[in-house]
């Protein structure tokens, strides 16, 4: 863990762009998940920190189908 924490307190900006990469995609996932009214996606996404990776499982493969403008 330390080591981790060595590494990524020298490379600031991949921090940041980590955390922003989250972020984005995180809210994105929440959405879609509190408007399809899937408790335990929205659950799971707000609890697990997964650098992104769970995020868009979620909205490649469990989001239900809508015609909107943010098609993923």
């Amino acid at each position: 863990m330390d080591n981790v924490m060595q590494i990524l307190s020298s490379h600031r900006p991949l921090l940041y762009l980590l955390v922003t990469w989250s972020i984005i995609w995180k809210g994105i996932a929440l959405w879609y998940s509190a408007r399809n009214k899937q408790l335990a996606w929205y659950i799971a996404i707000l609890i697990v920190n997964t650098v992104g990776i769970l995020e868009i499982v979620y909205l490649i493969f469990f989001k239900k189908k809508q015609k909107d403008f943010l098609q993923f």
